[in-house]
């Protein structure tokens, strides 16, 4: 498949703007990020990476401490381009010195910033040892109990201040990037679903999670960082990532290490729904995903990211190029382009509400004779009509837009109409009463995720007499009620 020139790049970019745009004003309104006091270009590249989605996967690499720029390289001397993300390490896991530690992430700050100059992405791990310890990789991998976890998050022991020590070193090179207004994909503690690391596997993990947090957003003002979890692929090795998962309110992407080829469906639609429509990445790979594969049924994905070396390894050089030549792959050149075009066009406001479509027939065939943004489902009419242009009788409406639920479980959705009503959630038929009738109750079942824009459609029609329809939905956590404005986007 031939490369996309970046001409061709900008021209999709724009028409993929209309299609977006709601996504983006959506994403102002009711997702917010991690850190309240994030930082203008980090929630630029939050609202860019928000924008693309769905739009095809943002090539990433991996490099360590001790060689910041090679992989990089590398894959652009083998794929013809460079990848659009750049990761990087703090971690020290070779026995350095202190001397040598600083100048090692040093270079990578250094190399950071230039990267950022190019119009690419950062991401930064951080394997750390354990406080307290020597910066070997047997200190990273170590076993350590619950109980001897729990000093470290214990204010006032001596492994708390050791822990303390180590984050507020790290904190130094973050900073910065800050000054230098690099946003970074901050990725901490991964794989902690793993027993692997000493902070795999714990019971209090989510404490450490919140330490952290607390101390780079609330003590360091390190309001640039984006803020990435990113567990392992759950397998004979790795529980449920939701048992260790923070909550939305000190994460803002959730990414998934995926090996052995483990590209599995269930790992991409599981942690969206974790996320509740946050965004979803891979947050390491050795070998390469099916562009094919992820355009298919894994759209979600915002960015990859290859593990150092594991690039040759896992990868003949034959794939690699194919991969940076797919048309669903965005190379940093592409991302430059892409970014650039929805930063330019900017934000439109959010437009909440139905759009309806009404008809003066009973089978919605023919041009609406009128067409106008209904708050909600809430209507009515009796002997009359919705409008002067629609006559009193034998007219139908088409609602359609986005629903959006407050919690993540089963919701029963009523209708009572009077005459007929269909209900389609995301393309599934909830409710199907396309009978007259005299206010009658309908009901449906349907999961809704949390912060998850539905599509929905309903249709009704009125027969003779008095025209009626309400729309209502009832969950665990939800009582009966009118599903209210607040619900609704337009679509």
């Amino acid at each position: 498949m031939e490369q996309r020139t970046l001409r061709d790049l900008a021209d999709a970019a724009s028409r993929l703007i209309s299609d977006v745009q709601w996504q983006i004003a959506y994403r102002n309104v009711v997702m917010s990020p991690a850190n309240p006091a994030l930082a203008a270009p980090a929630r630029t590249l939050l609202k860019v990476l928000y924008a693309l989605q769905g739009t095809g996967i943002i090539s990433g690499q991996h490099d360590y401490l001790e060689t910041p720029d090679e992989f990089s390289e590398k894959l652009n001397q083998t794929g013809g381009q460079y990848p659009a993300l750049h990761g990087y390490e703090l971690g020290a896991i070779e026995n350095q010195t202190a001397a040598e530690m600083d100048r090692q992430r040093q270079g990578v700050v250094d190399s950071a910033i230039r990267w950022h100059n190019t119009g690419g992405f950062v991401a930064i791990s951080y394997h750390a040892h354990l406080p307290g310890t020597a910066p070997l990789w047997s200190n990273v991998s170590m076993g350590l109990s619950n109980e001897n976890f729990n000093k470290y998050i214990t204010p006032g022991t001596a492994e708390y201040k050791a822990l303390l020590a180590d984050l507020d070193q790290v904190a130094l090179y973050l900073k910065q990037l800050g000054a230098a207004g690099v946003p970074v994909l901050w990725r901490p503690y991964h794989e902690m679903n793993g027993g692997w690391f000493w902070w795999g596997q714990k019971s209090r993990f989510t404490e450490l999670w919140a330490l952290m947090f607390d101390r780079f957003t609330s003590y360091h003002k390190l309001n640039h960082l984006l803020w990435v979890w990113s567990p392992n692929a759950r397998n004979q090795w790795a529980e449920a990532p939701s048992n260790y998962y923070p909550g939305g309110g000190a994460v803002d992407v959730l990414a998934l290490d995926i090996y052995e080829g483990d590209f599995k469906d269930s790992h991409h639609d599981e942690l969206w729904d974790l996320g509740r429509g946050k965004l979803i990445a891979i947050g390491e790979n050795g070998e390469l995903p099916s562009p094919a594969l992820l355009a298919k049924s894994q759209t979600k994905w915002s960015y990859q990211m290859t593990w150092g070396k594991l690039l040759y390894e896992k990868n003949t050089e034959t794939v690699i190029r194919a991969f940076m030549k797919d048309n669903f792959v965005y190379t940093r050149d592409e991302y430059v382009a892409a970014a650039a075009k929805i930063i330019s066009d900017g934000n439109s406001p959010v437009q909440r509400g139905l759009l309806g479509q009404y008809f003066n027939n009973v089978t919605l065939s023919g041009s609406p004779a009128l067409i106008r943004t209904d708050p909600n489902i809430n209507f009515a009419w009796r002997q009359g009509s919705p409008d002067r242009a629609i006559q009193a009788d034998l007219f139908s409406v088409r609602w359609s837009g986005k629903l959006s639920a407050a919690y993540s479980e089963r919701y029963t959705l009523y209708s009572s109409s009077d005459d007929g009503i269909r209900v389609w959630i995301d393309k599934v038929l909830v409710i199907d009463s396309w009978v007259n009738q005299s206010g009658q109750e309908r009901a449906g079942n349907v999961q809704l995720i949390a912060g998850k824009l539905h599509e929905i459609v309903v249709e009704y029609y009125e027969n003779l007499g008095d025209a009626r329809v309400v729309l209502m939905w009832q969950s665990p956590s939800q009582a009966k009620t009118v599903i209210p404005p607040e619900a609704f986007f337009l679509p």
